[in-house]
């Protein structure tokens, strides 16, 4: 049996531009005590991984050379470690694989994770489908449920709802009974009312606060944002007060003393991943993907990401 997986991965940090991003064989890692082998087969590809690249969370995590990006993971079970008993060999499975290091990422053949990270893939979908969810579905999971608060009957602005946090967090908000307006460019206003939207505003309107309160007919009880624009200063004054801000992109925002404002940085959690395993099986969660490349285009696929103007999700087949 080989020992080497090809992989893709850099050796120092870089703009996608300048492309430090080489696809070439690694050292294929073994399931060790407590984890599970899983042979990739889909990594999602994130914004996030191409401000890995750059450095830009050198800061906040430590980074070790050479250095496999990508977090998102769906894939076959392998091979089981000592005392790993979750799943077996052939079991089709997710997971997010963020470590508290950085270094053992998703664009790769193999990956080696603690089945403390992995739930069962969801049945009804295609791989690249689900490598799309771990990530994005989990953000938007702890965002909206576990910072946000959110319940049947509330209404939730969600700006910057048609990347891949946002289009997630429409479904669930309207799988909770809550009613959603949904801010992106027009041209994805289709999208996002497939995806269960009661109402969408361009951001590029006029006077986006007086369209947006029209819509929701009534104080906010959640702003959730998932853009780097202005669209958030122009309308938190529309949250009602005691409501709640939850940002993905700014931890610093401008607010108000009278709402609760969390920056939320997403965790792995399996027993969340089942719970979005089940409602992807359920037809009530669905991943767009909108581009798949091959483990050799990984560097394309980052330089992509990071226009933030992709509707849904990327995806690197292996």
């Amino acid at each position: 049996m080989s020992t080497k997986m090809k992989a893709a991965y850099y050796e120092a940090f870089g703009s996608p531009e300048e492309k430090p991003v080489k696809v070439g064989e690694l050292p294929k890692p073994s399931a060790g005590e407590g984890e599970v082998l899983i042979r990739v087969k889909g990594a999602g590809v994130n914004p996030v991984d191409a401000y890995t690249v750059r450095g830009m969370l050198k800061d906040a995590f430590p980074c070790k050379f050479p250095l496999i990006p990508g977090w998102d993971v769906a894939g076959v079970v392998e091979e089981t470690g000592h005392a790993a008993r979750r799943f077996k060999k052939g079991d089709a499975v997710f997971a997010y694989a963020r470590r508290p290091e950085i270094q053992h990422g998703t664009f790769a053949e193999y990956i080696s994770l603690s089945e403390a990270y992995v739930a069962a893939a969801p049945a009804s979908v295609s791989i690249e489908e689900a490598a799309g969810i771990p990530l994005v579905g989990l953000t938007a999971w702890q965002s909206l449920f576990d910072a946000g608060k959110l319940e049947a009957g509330q209404t939730v602005l969600i700006i910057g709802a048609s990347g891949g946090v946002g289009s997630v967090a429409i479904q669930l908000a309207k799988n909770a009974g809550a009613k959603v307006i949904a801010v992106a460019s027009s041209a994805n206003h289709a999208f996002m009312q497939e995806l269960g939207a009661d109402a969408c505003i361009d951001y590029h309107t006029a006077d986006i606060a007086a369209d947006i309160e029209k819509a929701a007919g009534g104080p906010l009880d959640l702003i959730y944002d998932c853009s780097r624009g202005d669209v958030l200063s122009k309308t938190h004054q529309l949250l009602k007060q005691g409501g709640h801000l939850v940002s993905i992109t700014n931890s610093k925002p401008e607010r108000r003393d009278d709402v609760t404002f969390q920056y939320v940085f997403v965790e792995p959690n399996a027993p969340q991943l089942e719970e979005l395993a089940r409602l992807t099986d359920a037809g009530k969660l669905k991943i767009h993907v909108s581009k798949t490349y091959p483990l050799n285009e990984a560097a394309d696929a980052l330089q992509q990401i990071e226009t933030l103007h992709t509707k849904g999700k990327i995806v690197i087949r292996m």
